[in-house]
C-alpha cells in the first residue's frame, strides 16, 4: 500500500473510532502565505506560517445543532441575559435587556463610515429569533446558528468535545490548498459568471440584486465546498476565532530567524482592544470569513486573509462559528 493510501485508510478508521469526526475534514497541515497585501492593512504583512494537521468542521454550526446543545445543558447565551451595566458607562436603561445587533437594509445610499446606519440593538433577538423578537428557527434549521458571543461558541465547542481553530489554522483550511490565492476557489471572482459563495450583490447596504438567490444566511452547503472539502468557508457568515487581535500580523507572529512561524497563536488580549473606543474595556477577538452583508463597495472581506475584531460580548446577526479537533485529540 502507497504512502497516500495508507493516510486514507488511517483517517478512515479515525472517523469510525471517532463519532466526533462525523461531518468533519481531515486538514492535512502544512506550510502557507499567510495574510495579503492586496486588500486591508490589518492582512498585512503576508508571512509564511506551519501549521500540524487538525479536523475541522465541514459547515458551519447549523441552528439544529445549537438547539441539540441547548436542549442538553440548559444554556443560556450572552444575547439572552441582561448585559452587565459596569460594561456599557452611559448607556440608557432601556438598552440594558437582553437582546442583539441586527441589520437593516437601508432605503438609499449612506455615509459608509457610520456603521449606525444599518446596524441596530434590537430588544428580544437571538439566536431563537434571528431576525427580531418577533421572528423563529421555522426553515432554519439548516442554516448557520448566529447571535452567538465568543464564550456562546467557546460553550459549545467544549460540550461537543471541540475546540475553535486559531487564526492561522482557519485561514490555511479556508484556503483549501490553494496557497496565495485571493479566494478559496482562485482569483476569480465570478469564475463564468457564477457565484462562489453568500456575499452581497450590488451597493451596499441598500441595493442587493441577489444574484446568488439568497436575501440573508442561506442553508449550509449551499456553495461548492473547497479544496479540502469544506463549506462556507467564504461568505455566509463570520466565523469566530480563539485569537486576540492584534492590528497587523507582525504586531505578535515573530518567525524564528530561519524559518516560518508554527502554529502561532495570540493568546494575550492587550492588544486588543478597540483604541477608537476606549469607554469599552471589552477585548476582541479575530473573527474570518466575510459574511452575507460583505459587498465589494464597502466589505470584500469573503476571502481567507481577511480579518476583523469582534468584540467577545457581542452577537450579530452575520455572525457564528464552526469547530475544530487537534489531531492530538483523536489518538
Amino acid at each position: 500500500m502507497n504512502p497516500h493510501m495508507a493516510n486514507e485508510v488511517s483517517r478512515t478508521n479515525d472517523v469510525q473510532a471517532n463519532p466526533q469526526l462525523l461531518d468533519m475534514a481531515w486538514i492535512p497541515g502544512g506550510t502557507f502565505r499567510m495574510g495579503s497585501e492586496d486588500f486591508y492593512p490589518e492582512e498585512r504583512p503576508v508571512h509564511e506560517v506551519t501549521v500540524d494537521g487538525f479536523w475541522m468542521d465541514r459547515h458551519e454550526v447549523t441552528c439544529e445543532r445549537f438547539a441539540g446543545f441547548v436542549e442538553a445543558t440548559g444554556y443560556v447565551t450572552v444575547a439572552e441575559r441582561a448585559p452587565n451595566p459596569a460594561d456599557f458607562p452611559g448607556a440608557p436603561p432601556e438598552n440594558l435587556v437582553p437582546g442583539s445587533l441586527l441589520f437593516q437594509r437601508t432605503g438609499g445610499p449612506v455615509d459608509l463610515r457610520n456603521y449606525g446606519n444599518w446596524w441596530a440593538w434590537i430588544p428580544g433577538t437571538s439566536w431563537r429569533h434571528p431576525l427580531g423578537p418577533d421572528s423563529s428557527l421555522d426553515g432554519l434549521a439548516s442554516h448557520p446558528v448566529v447571535h452567538v458571543a465568543y464564550e456562546d461558541a467557546e460553550a459549545y465547542a467544549s460540550w461537543a468535545g471541540k475546540e475553535l481553530p486559531t487564526e492561522a489554522e482557519w485561514e490555511f483550511a479556508a484556503r483549501g490548498g490553494l496557497d496565495g490565492k485571493t479566494f478559496t476557489w482562485g482569483d476569480e471572482h465570478l469564475p463564468d459568471g457564477k457565484a462562489m459563495a453568500n456575499s452581497w450583490q450590488g451597493e451596499f447596504p441598500w441595493q442587493n440584486l441577489l444574484d446568488d438567490g439568497y436575501e440573508g444566511t442561506s442553508p449550509v452547503g449551499s456553495f461548492p465546498a473547497n479544496g479540502y472539502g469544506l463549506y462556507d468557508m467564504a461568505g455566509n457568515v463570520w466565523e469566530w476565532t480563539c485569537d486576540w487581535f492584534v492590528p497587523r500580523h507582525a504586531d505578535e507572529v515573530v518567525a524564528p530567524c530561519c524559518g516560518p512561524a508554527v502554529n502561532p497563536r495570540i493568546i494575550s488580549p492587550s492588544k486588543s482592544y478597540d483604541t477608537a473606543q476606549p469607554q469599552f474595556r471589552i477585548p476582541r477577538k479575530v473573527v474570518k470569513g466575510g459574511s452575507h452583508l460583505c459587498a465589494p463597495n464597502y466589505c470584500l472581506r469573503y476571502r481567507p486573509a481577511a480579518r476583523q475584531p469582534q468584540m467577545i460580548d457581542t452577537s450579530m446577526s452575520h455572525l457564528g462559528f464552526r469547530c475544530m479537533i487537534r489531531d492530538s485529540k483523536t489518538k
